[in-house]
């Protein structure tokens, strides 16, 4: 067993860091606690089996789209086995403030949303504006096709076909005949 103080600055203040580092602590089995401190900076201190606190250890190095962290100090110790569990510790105010601004942060995606909700209703109404100048297109083309298919009927009647065949013959016998072709 180990245990292991840290003291970690960077952007990991508001910014969920103290959320991810508790889901690796509980997926390793590690416990502990993790608090914000007053100079911007955040410390850990973490209690487990000397593999799974390497792990650990190399994992709450976080850099991503909001998590920055710049520097880890460490300082290792005997672990007291004082903790059930890795949890947060939250300061005064903190939780209530932070509930401030998730809902602030919601209210603001509502009004989005429904902006958005508005934008497509505007959009599904000229749709369906447009599906019917669709279905109105579509019928005058069949009405055209049927039309254009009644006169190729009246201009290629089948009985002039076959006699226009059959004229056909008796020329290329003539010219046969004469040695044209």
């Amino acid at each position: 067993m180990k245990r292991l103080t840290a003291y970690i600055s960077g952007k990991v203040q508001r910014v969920g860091y103290r959320a991810r580092v508790i889901q690796l602590a509980n997926g390793l089995g590690i416990k502990g606690i993790i608090e914000n401190l007053s100079d911007g900076r955040v410390r850990i201190i973490a209690e487990g089996d000397e593999e799974k606190m390497k792990l650990f250890e190399g994992s709450i190095d976080i850099k991503n789209t909001l998590i920055q962290v710049t520097s880890i100090e460490k300082i290792y110790s005997q672990p007291y086995g004082e903790f059930g569990s890795f949890y947060k510790l939250v300061g005064t105010g903190e939780t209530d403030s932070r509930l401030d601004e998730g809902i602030g942060v919601l209210k603001d995606m509502r009004d989005i949303l429904i902006s958005i909700c508005g934008t497509q209703k505007q959009m599904l109404s000229k749709q369906d504006q447009m599906l019917g100048k669709q279905d109105e297109t579509l019928l005058e083309i069949k009405d055209m096709n049927r039309s254009l298919n009644d006169k190729m009927d009246k201009v290629l009647d089948k009985s002039d076909i076959i006699e226009l065949k059959s004229d056909v013959s008796e020329m290329k016998s003539a010219l046969r005949a004469k040695g044209i072709i």
